[in-house]
């Protein structure tokens, strides 16, 4: 039996097993990442909604493993799709394939460092912000003692940290606060490290890390595959085979997560750490810090187009100077005894340094430099521009990351990159080149669409109102009458996706007033419970911006309306786009359309997919931005969405509605 019939009979297994139905986009993908596998060739798969897809490459990366040395690497961009491959869709596998797999096979997750409690700071090891947490004793707490929120978190990570056998977060129900759980964890380079931490063998992240390096296939996330890319650092096990899910977002998901910033407080918690921990001398980096916060005064928020100025590089080139010193001078002795605060204020040095030179040789590295000030949230009014009055952040990123994910990802692997919306039309070129499978020297990889089971131009109607006017950055009265009226036609059971949270807050506000059925809004509740609420309520809308766009699956009459209020292109100001732009235009590309209209097309593809999710489910995509009907890369757009039958016709529309509204 060739490895095509022995996957395709473990999906025949695993189906009849759960009670299901065999797909034939589904045996397409798993012929096609078996074929990969066996040839050592990158494969782009795209499949659509319905499709199947994590079976479609969980069962071609077991079959695999059961033969292979090394691991197989399944990533994802969400934590939760990461939390469904684990605690859902692997265990259905598994059990369904009893018998059938030739052994047992191990499947573990892995995280980055921070997500797991660290035993040694739970002791004390680590100096913390409130020094009476950690001291906190039960016995010696005076009964009726209040604590304050805080504490009161940090007391049940105690409680926790008691039973739990993993260490993991997000095994942690209810979760506490950030700022709770950084009393009890740790960075990549806070960590003592497995040679000097006293706490080493307790350790949850080197249990994880053990566990992994042991497993058949080990299930991570885009930001560890990125620093084991870019840094070449063994966050990893060592592997041949990756599948990357949710592969139209690794580009920005690595883009962040290799990305620095420096402020001059930054500098001067660095320079405190180093005076406290180290007892070095940190006058002349207070003075560099102070430097920094003058040279980035009165900066103009966004790229710097011409780079560094003057007295920026000077600021810079002070401050590493002054870490590269107070690192030398805080250096421990041989066989000194492990120092949580000394390895935390060497970090701060170490971190402020790098990110220092990352900045001062941008140029060379051809990385992008651009400032941030921190929006302020006021209740009533959302989130309000960043005074420009305030020194601001400056912060450095890769204008592109095709090179090192050529080298330290694709170099010598096989790598299966899939999702719902890889290509833009039938092209995957786009998505490639992103990610270094196009130019000289790049890999040979293959494309396909498996496709869906759903029958788009019968199950749904893509609606774009070319009355409206063109949208600009306020919510126009016609767009807020627009979605008053598509919701009233529909009774309700709408998913409204906006591209800003202001936006998202001022349309329900608004709308809350003027419609009879209820509203939720994201931020109101936790994603988990707003989705769970308007999937048990067929009436109930939803309105929310880009963590909808991808995060929800509510098939059923609950969601028969999505509404888009205008195309999801990147912010005019956002920094790394304006840079990737104007690099395409000066090699003689057109910068809008391969970076803008694509990120564009990519996203309206995942927010319009919110729509059909069963074979059952019937309904409409309201796109309220007249662009996608007048402008010349409307087409381009359109190329990239489900094929629903297309109108600009509103009193269609609101028939189509009528008659979908179980009510009426």
């Amino acid at each position: 039996m060739d490895k095509q019939e022995q996957a395709l009979g473990l999906l025949e297994a695993a189906v009849t097993s759960m009670g299901g139905a065999m797909r034939t986009g589904q045996q397409e993908m798993v012929k096609h990442v078996v074929s990969a596998l066996e040839d050592e060739k990158h494969l782009l798969v795209q499949a659509g909604t319905g499709t199947g897809k994590s079976m479609g490459y969980l069962i071609p990366a077991l079959a695999h493993a059961q033969t292979s040395a090394k691991p197989v690497i399944v990533s994802t961009a969400t934590l939760a799709l990461q939390s469904q491959i684990v605690g859902r869709d692997v265990p259905r596998l598994l059990e369904s394939l009893k018998g059938k797999l030739s052994r047992p096979m191990d499947v573990a997750l892995l995280k980055g460092r921070s997500n797991y409690l660290c035993q040694y700071k739970l002791g004390g090891g680590y100096p913390d912000d409130e020094g009476t947490l950690f001291s906190m004793d039960e016995q010696a707490v005076p009964a009726g003692t209040t604590y304050s929120p805080l504490a009161s978190e940090v007391m049940k990570l105690r409680e926790w940290a008691e039973e739990t056998e993993t260490g993991d977060r997000d095994e942690l129900v209810p979760g506490v606060s950030d700022k709770a759980w950084k009393q009890v964890s740790v960075s990549a380079m806070e960590c003592l490290g497995s040679q000097k931490c006293p706490m080493a063998d307790e350790c949850f992240s080197e249990m994880a890390r053990a566990r992994a390096a042991e497993s058949d296939v080990v299930i991570t996330n885009h930001a560890l595959l990125a620093v084991s890319a870019f840094e070449g650092l063994s966050v990893l096990p060592d592997f041949e085979v990756a599948i990357i899910d949710e592969a139209h977002e690794l580009q920005d998901r690595v883009t962040s997560s290799v990305s620095g910033a420096l402020s001059s407080r930054m500098v001067l918690t660095a320079a405190g750490g180093a005076k406290r921990h180290c007892g070095v001398n940190v006058d002349e980096m207070v003075k560099a810090a102070n430097r920094l916060e003058k040279a980035l005064t009165g900066v103009p928020t966004g790229l710097l187009e011409q780079g560094l100025r003057e007295d920026m590089g000077i600021a810079l080139n002070d401050i590493v100077e002054q870490a590269r010193l107070a690192l030398a001078l805080s250096k421990p002795e041989a066989n000194a005894p492990a120092d949580g605060g000394r390895q935390t204020a060497r970090s701060q040095l170490q971190a402020v340094m790098d990110d220092a030179i990352r900045m001062l040789e941008c140029e060379e590295r051809r990385e992008v430099l651009y400032t941030t000030r921190p929006r302020e949230f006021v209740e009533g009014r959302g989130y309000v521009e960043a005074d420009e009055t305030q020194p601001a952040t400056l912060n450095v990123a890769p204008l592109s990351v095709a090179g090192k994910l050529r080298e330290g990802l694709f170099d010598g692997r096989t790598v299966i990159l899939t999702s719902a919306t890889l290509a833009i039309g039938s092209q995957f070129d786009s998505v490639a080149g992103s990610l270094g499978l196009m130019g000289a020297g790049a890999p040979s990889w293959t494309g396909v669409d498996v496709g869906s089971p759903f029958d788009y131009p019968k199950q749904g109607i893509l609606y774009v109102a070319k009355h409206l006017p063109k949208p600009g950055r306020q919510l126009a009265a016609e767009t807020l009458d627009e979605i008053e009226d598509l919701i009233k036609s529909s009774g309700g059971g709408a998913l409204a996706l906006f591209t800003s949270k202001r936006s998202a807050e001022e349309a329900a506000s608004i709308l809350r007033e003027r419609l009879d059925v209820e509203i939720l809004c994201q931020g109101e509740a936790s994603m988990k419970s707003l989705v769970e609420q308007f999937s048990s309520e067929r009436d109930t809308c939803l309105f929310g911006t880009m963590t909808l766009w991808q995060g929800v699956d509510v098939p059923g009459d609950s969601c028969r309306l999505v509404i888009i209020d205008k195309i999801p292109f990147p912010r005019p100001d956002d920094p790394i786009s304006k840079a990737r732009s104007e690099d395409v235009a000066k090699h003689g590309g057109n910068g809008f359309m391969q970076v803008a209209a694509t990120h564009a097309a990519i996203r309206l593809a995942q927010g319009a997919g919110r729509l059909i999710r069963s074979v059952g489910d019937k309904g409409v995509v309201a796109i309220l931005d007249s662009r996608m009907a007048t402008a010349r890369y409307g087409s381009f757009l359109k190329a990239t969405l489900p094929p629903m039958w297309p109108t600009v016709d509103k009193k269609v529309i609101s028939g189509v509605l009528k008659r979908l509204n179980p009510g009426e």
